[in-house]
């Protein structure tokens, strides 16, 4: 189940200002992609983890863009939407890695 939960914040990895979703609930910094392992529902902040989530690929589902992560903390694979301010140059970078030969 989806939770609407967006907030601004500071990007652990970059040190950026990251504003609130225009649309939806942000989970990932938009300047460098990176985000935190916080969700186990979309939203819910209720996972312990909160481990860093590196940006290792993009996949589409759907005609959606997905960002493809990898904890490094648990080693889980995680799969988030692009959001429209998300950098392009960053999401074109990963569209050219091959992210399944890193599951």
């Amino acid at each position: 189940m989806f939770s609407k939960n967006n907030e601004s914040f500071t990007c652990i990895n970059c040190g950026k200002k990251v504003e609130e979703h225009p649309t939806s609930s942000r989970d990932h910094c938009n300047h460098c992609l990176v985000g935190l392992h916080v969700d186990i529902d979309p939203g819910d902040r209720l996972n312990e983890c909160k481990g860093i989530l590196e940006p290792i690929g993009l996949k589409t589902v759907n005609n959606k863009e997905q960002i493809v992560y990898k904890c490094l903390k648990c080693s889980k694979t995680l799969f988030c939407v692009t959001a429209p301010d998300d950098n392009r140059e960053k999401v074109v970078e990963l569209a050219q890695l091959r992210w399944e030969d890193s599951l």
